[in-house]
């Protein structure tokens, strides 16, 4: 534990110059001699992963870090970088870019000389292509790279060596994992995660954001459990590891922000069974024992698995860090097979980002985007689709017209996601480090965009505000056509002008049932919701062929969605927040946390493929002995009943509201915000107010 806390105490000291991987790159892209694009690209991450000298941490036990990256650089030789690497574009978020799982599987099975042997045998099996084997040449090359920064690393701890503050032994360490890794599948747990965070450093210093670490506890498992077993390590020691590897990830504050590392642990195995581990436990702790965020960690929470281990989670939940995310593991693999994926790669499957699920080493990156359903809601009162409000007679016949709003929605919104998607020129962007850990690249001899990838890519279409929608059509129905207390025409006229002057009427939509207490007059819009959606967006494919997902994970656009707004029929202000994600409208769940969990496990979330957002708040006092028993059974029945996923904040409100008027008292506060965990003062105002705006649920 000293050495992780050392370690961080280090880490504060932020590097001097700017964050500039381009400047190396440059530097192999003017040396190259290489005519095809994808050759040149490898000569750039040649320089880019070796030309820095490495740096070592006097507290490293697995050493990489991005402070290499940064150097002193004055405003025109910065520009002159930017103008320089115009000319070698690459692909950004929208282009699938990151947001990826690698294949570490494969990385640690094979090792580097292991994934050599399979490009060789490729070229060769491709030998009448040259297209083909000019790729798996520039992927050769990265991979070469990647040895000759192992290499350079070894000799940096061999130069350390004698220096003050540095231990000796753990440097000699450090040295042999290296060397090691160069000429031989790794032979130790150590020598695995060493491969593992080298290879996610190279990632990073690409300008890859949110790449996953994923399945963590299982591809690394059967070296922990023999050397376990044999005496090598303890368990204190691979926690030892594990902490040393996840500060790291942090490091990502010395540009700007955190990084989004999603870590995966629990779930199945092949075979369909919980195949939770005593490494599951270990990573759990380490990334509790760093108390960050970045290293944003996922449990896959199967309904056999032990309850030691969700009591564990529960634990390590309650002491305010926010994670883990708990996932329920049947609903996602249900919604994953809706996709035609082979129920082996399913049951393998770990996150990527805050919650999106993912089929790790086997499709592109991730892409996704905001839809927004409240705006086509407001269409018909707005006078954009020429309907005379009291012409419509029924609650069905409004449902209709918005319904066909939706839908005019949806296929526009597939048309500006594709159109952000499409590159013309895919040959000059390839990514041939990228490829080398997703599964079939390297046998098809093809990049990961470019048909390389066992599937196509996907696209995540995140819907935002299933309380707001639910709500704004519940007391439509019951105001206007259950108990005709006012008409459309003149909520209309109430909204257009905030309720000013309307505030019974307000009172009384806000009076109609709400969804999150377990009403069915509200929650029946929650299912119709998710259903109509799905269908819709069931429809469309990605510019290669693959699925778009929905998902009910707005992260904190439904803050700023709602500053665009006006009032809305449920009674909201203009300006006021949507409702969260999957969440209910905060404090209109009002019937405490058993009709919450029971209003939001009703929708089909088998629909959504990309995953769910549910945030709830409980006090502290939930997570004492006694009580946290009661909180495991209640989220138990929550899964058994369809809910897909919960992420809990345990910070208590007198404190949030604390920090937010003395910020200086709470450096190290962290939340969950939506999908990740931030420190809760380095937060907009708004954001630290949608957070203390959230129900309190007690047990």
């Amino acid at each position: 534990m000293s050495i992780l806390k050392d370690l961080q105490k280090e880490m504060e000291n932020k590097p001097s110059g700017v964050f500039c991987p381009d400047f190396y790159r440059c530097k192999g892209y003017e040396k190259s001699k290489s005519k095809s694009p994808s050759m040149m690209r490898a000569d750039g991450i040649y320089a880019l992963f070796t030309e820095p000298e490495p740096y070592i941490y006097k507290n490293d036990l697995i050493v990489g870090s991005i402070k290499p990256y940064f150097v002193s650089l004055n405003e025109d030789e910065t520009e002159n970088i930017k103008s320089f690497m115009s000319k070698y574009p690459e692909r950004g978020f929208f282009q699938n870019g990151d947001h990826f799982a690698p294949d570490y599987f494969t990385a640690v099975e094979k090792g580097i000389p292991g994934l050599l042997k399979s490009i060789d045998e490729s070229v060769i099996s491709h030998s009448d292509d040259n297209k083909k084997i000019d790729f798996l040449k520039s992927m050769q090359k990265t991979l070469i790279a990647l040895s000759d920064k192992l290499k350079s690393y070894a000799e940096k701890a061999e130069a350390l060596r004698e220096t003050e503050g540095y231990d000796n032994k753990r440097l000699l360490k450090i040295k042999n994992n290296c060397l090691s890794l160069i000429n031989s599948v790794p032979q130790t747990f150590e020598e695995a995660l060493q491969l593992v965070w080298m290879i996610h450093i190279c990632f990073v210093s690409e300008g890859r954001y949110a790449m996953a670490l994923g399945r963590i506890d299982k591809y690394l498992y059967p070296l922990y459990k023999h050397d376990i077993d044999n005496g090598i390590i303890d368990e204190a020691y691979a926690e030892e590891l594990l902490s040393n590897v996840f500060a790291k990830i942090c490091e990502r504050r010395y540009t700007g922000g955190d990084d989004v590392v999603n870590i995966c642990i629990g779930g199945v195995d092949e075979e369909g069974n919980c195949s939770v581990n005593e490494l599951s436990y270990r990573v759990l702790h380490a990334v509790r024992d760093v108390n960050m965020p970045g290293p944003n960690l996922s449990a896959r929470i199967t309904h056999d698995c032990p309850d030691t281990f969700l009591d564990e989670c529960l634990k390590v939940i309650g002491t305010g860090l926010g994670y883990p995310a708990l996932m329920n593991d049947e609903v996602n693999m249900e919604a994953l097979s809706r996709k035609g994926y082979d129920i082996k790669d399913v049951r393998n499957y770990c996150m990527v980002g805050c919650i999106e699920n993912f089929i790790a080493g086997k499709q592109p990156p991730w892409v996704d985007g905001r839809f927004d359903p409240i705006r086509y809601l407001l269409d018909i009162f707005n006078d954009n689709d020429g309907i005379k409000l009291d012409s419509i007679s029924s609650m069905d016949e409004f449902i209709s017209i918005y319904k066909n709003n939706l839908s005019a929605g949806a296929e526009d919104y597939v048309k500006r996601t594709r159109a952000a998607s499409y590159v013309s020129d895919p040959q000059n962007r390839t990514s041939p480090f990228l490829s080398c850990f997703c599964d079939c690249c390297i046998e098809r001899g093809l990049d990961i965009n470019m048909g390389g990838s066992k599937y196509p890519s996907v696209h995540g279409a995140v819907l935002m505000g299933i309380g707001t929608v639910s709500d704004c059509l519940s007391a439509i129905e019951k105001c206007v056509f259950v108990e005709k207390s006012t008409t459309l025409s003149y909520i209309k006229q109430a909204i257009k002008k905030n309720f000013e002057g309307c505030e019974e009427l307000r009172q009384t939509l806000i009076s109609a049932p709400k969804y999150g207490n377990n009403d069915y007059f509200a929650d029946k819009y929650g299912v119709w919701y998710t259903n109509t959606l799905s269908d819709m967006f069931d429809q469309y494919k990605t510019n290669d062929g693959g699925a778009y997902y929905t998902a009910m994970a707005a992260n904190i656009s439904n803050i700023d969605a709602g500053k665009s707004l006006s009032a809305t029929p449920d009674g909201r202000l203009a300006g006021k927040p949507l409702s969260d994600a999957a969440s209910p409208t905060y404090g209109c769940d009002t019937r405490g946390v058993t009709s919450t969990l029971l209003s939001l496990s009703k929708p089909d979330y088998t629909r959504c493929a990309c995953g769910t957002v549910v945030n709830q708040k409980f006090s502290p006092d939930a997570f004492k002995d006694g009580k946290r028993d009661k909180l495991l059974q209640l989220i138990r029945v929550y899964f058994s009943r369809g809910g897909q996923e919960i992420q809990i904040n345990s910070t208590s409100r007198q404190v949030l509201k604390d920090a937010m008027e003395n910020p200086e008292k709470y450096p190290s506060l962290v939340v969950r915000v939506s999908g990740f965990s931030a420190i809760y003062v380095t937060l907009s105002k708004d954001v630290q107010e949608d957070i203390l705006s959230r129900t309190q649920q007690t047990i």
